[in-house]
C-alpha cells in the first residue's frame, strides 16, 4: 500500500509540476512578447517621426500603462549608451544599463534580461538615418498573480490527490488482503492431527479462490500421503510382529521343560526361517524408504538392455522351476534411445520384482519379457499367463502390503510392486497392468530414455 501511494504520489507530483513550470514559462514568454511589442511600436514612431515622437510617446505609454504593465520604464539609447528618450512611472527603479547589455544588443539585435526583479527587453534598431537601442522594463502583475493562483491550486489538489490516494489504497489494501488474511487463519488451524479441513474458496474465479484451491488440493495430497504413511506403517508393524511373535512363542514353548536335541534342532530351523522372514522384510522396506530421498541416489546412464539380461540370469537362479523368454525389439541407430538415465541397483530390484512376481503366480511359472523402443522411449513388458487379477484390485495392487486374492499360499509380503512403482516414478517413468483371460496378465513399463532430455 505505502509503495502504491508513493508511486501515484510521484507520477501526481511530477504532473503537477510540469503544469507548473510550462505555465511559468508560458508567462514569461507572453509578457516577453507583450515587452517585445511596445518597444517594436515605439522604434517604428521613433524611425518616422524622430525627435517630435516623443510627445506622442509619452502620452501614450502614460495612458496604457495604468493597466497593461506594471512598475513599467521606456528608455531609448543612441548606439554609443547616450540617453534619447526616457519614461518611468512614479516610485520605478531607474533604468540602469550596463556596456555588457550594450555590446550584447549590438551584436545580437535584441536581449532579454531581469532588471531589478523586473522582465526587460532591449532591441536594436539600424536605420538609414540613425541607430538606437529601445529599452522595455516592466513587471507582469497579472501574470505573476495567475502564476500564483495557479500553483496555489496545484498544491491544493496534489495534498488532495495524496490524501484520496493513500484513502482508496488502504480501502483496497483492506479489500484485497483480507482473503489472504482469512486463508492464514484457517491454514494456522490445520495440523498434521487434522487434515480434512479445508479453505473456503467461494464462488469466485480471481486469484484468491485458484490460492485457496491450491492450498486444499496440496491439503489432499498431504492428506493422502499421511493417510498411506500410517497404512504402511500399521502394515510394516503387523508383519513385523508376526515372526517376532512366532519366535517369541516358540522359545517360550520350548524353555517350559527340557527337549531332546532333535526338537531343539527343529525349533531352531523354525527360528531361523522366521528370523530370515523378517530379514527379507526389512530390506524390502529399507529399499522402499531409499526410494523415497531421491537426493541420496547416484544417477548414471544406464543401458536396459543390460538390466534386462542380469535380471533374467538371477530371477532363474532363485527355483529351477522359473523361466522366462526375453525378446528385445530392433535396437534404435542412436545409443542415446536406448539408454535411461538413473541408478542401476533401483532398476534392476524394479524389474526383477515384476519378473519374479511373474514366474512365481504363473501355472507352469514362466515370464514372457519384451523390450522395445519407440519415440524416444523405452518400453518393457512383463507377460504372465496366471490367475487374472480382478478388475476392482487392479488400482490396489501398487499399494504397500496389499496381497491380491489370487495370490494363494504364495510366500510375500506385498512390497514388491509397491516397490517396483516408486522406483519407476522416481525415473519419470510409469507401471501399467492389464489383466484378462485372454492375454493374462501384463506390466508394462516405459522410461524416457536419456536422447529426450537432449
Amino acid at each position: 500500500m505505502l509503495l502504491f501511494t508513493l508511486l501515484v504520489t510521484g507520477i501526481i507530483s511530477l504532473l503537477t509540476g510540469s503544469i507548473y513550470y510550462s505555465a511559468k514559462a508560458e508567462r514569461i514568454a507572453a509578457f516577453n512578447r507583450r515587452l517585445k511589442g511596445r518597444a517594436n511600436y515605439n522604434t517604428q514612431l521613433y524611425t518616422l517621426m524622430g525627435d517630435s515622437a516623443f510627445y506622442y510617446m509619452r502620452r501614450n505609454d502614460s495612458v496604457s500603462a495604468a493597466g497593461v504593465v506594471g512598475s513599467r520604464s521606456i528608455g531609448i539609447y543612441t548606439e554609443e549608451g547616450k540617453l534619447i528618450y526616457l519614461f518611468e512611472m512614479p516610485g520605478t527603479p531607474p533604468i540602469i544599463l550596463s556596456d555588457t547589455i550594450f555590446q550584447e544588443v549590438r551584436e545580437k539585435g535584441e536581449k532579454d534580461f531581469i532588471m531589478d526583479n523586473r522582465d526587460a527587453i532591449a532591441v536594436n534598431r539600424v536605420t538609414p538615418k540613425r541607430n538606437f537601442i529601445v529599452v522595455v522594463v516592466g513587471h507582469d502583475d497579472d501574470g505573476l498573480e495567475r502564476l500564483e493562483t495557479l500553483k496555489r491550486i496545484l498544491l491544493i489538489g496534489l495534498v488532495t490527490s495524496i490524501a484520496v490516494t493513500a484513502l482508496v489504497s488502504f480501502l483496497f489494501a483492506r479489500q484485497l488482503l483480507r482473503p489472504i488474511a482469512l486463508i492464514i487463519r484457517e491454514v494456522n488451524e490445520i495440523s498434521s492431527f487434522d487434515l480434512s479441513h479445508r479453505i473456503r474458496a467461494g464462488s469466485g474465479q480471481d486469484e484468491m479462490n485458484q490460492l485457496a484451491n491450491t492450498f486444499n488440493d496440496l491439503l489432499a495430497r498431504l492428506q493422502e500421503s499421511f493417510a498411506i504413511q500410517r497404512r504402511f506403517i500399521s502394515n510394516a508393524s503387523h508383519e513385523l510382529s508376526t515372526p517376532l511373535t512366532s519366535v517369541s512363542s516358540q522359545v517360550e514353548v520350548v524353555l517350559q521343560k527340557e527337549r531332546s536335541a532333535e526338537e531343539y534342532k527343529q525349533v531352531l530351523f523354525s527360528v531361523r526361517e522366521d528370523v530370515q522372514q523378517m530379514r527379507q522384510l526389512t530390506k524390502s522396506l529399507l529399499e522402499i524408504a531409499k526410494t523415497g530421498s531421491q537426493g541420496g541416489i547416484e544417477l548414471n546412464e544406464v543401458r536396459i538392455d543390460e538390466v534386462l539380461i542380469k535380471v533374467v540370469g538371477d530371477v532363474k537362479k532363485l527355483s529351477a522351476s522359473y523361466n522366462i523368454e526375453l525378446e528385445f525389439g530392433e535396437f534404435p541407430e542412436d545409443e542415446k534411445d536406448f539408454v535411461v538415465f538413473g541408478n542401476i541397483d533401483l532398476f534392476y530390484i524394479a524389474i526383477k520384482n515384476v519378473v519374479e512376481n511373474g514366474c512365481k503366480y504363473s501355472p507352469n511359472s514362466t515370464s514372457f519379457v519384451d523390450l522395445t523402443f519407440r519415440n524416444h522411449k523405452i518400453f518393457i513388458r512383463v507377460i504372465n499367463r496366471g490367475n487374472v487379477i480382478p478388475e476392482a484390485e487392479l488400482p490396489q495392487i501398487f499399494q504397500p502390503f496389499y496381497r491380491g486374492s489370487g495370490t494363494g499360499n504364495s510366500r510375500g509380503f506385498g512390497l514388491g510392486l509397491s516397490l517396483a512403482q516408486r522406483i519407476i516414478a522416481l525415473h519419470k517413468g510409469t507401471i501399467l497392468v492389464n489383466s484378462d483371460l485372454q492375454n493374462g496378465t501384463c506390466f508394462t513399463i516405459e522410461l524416457p530414455a536419456i536422447k529426450i532430455f537432449n
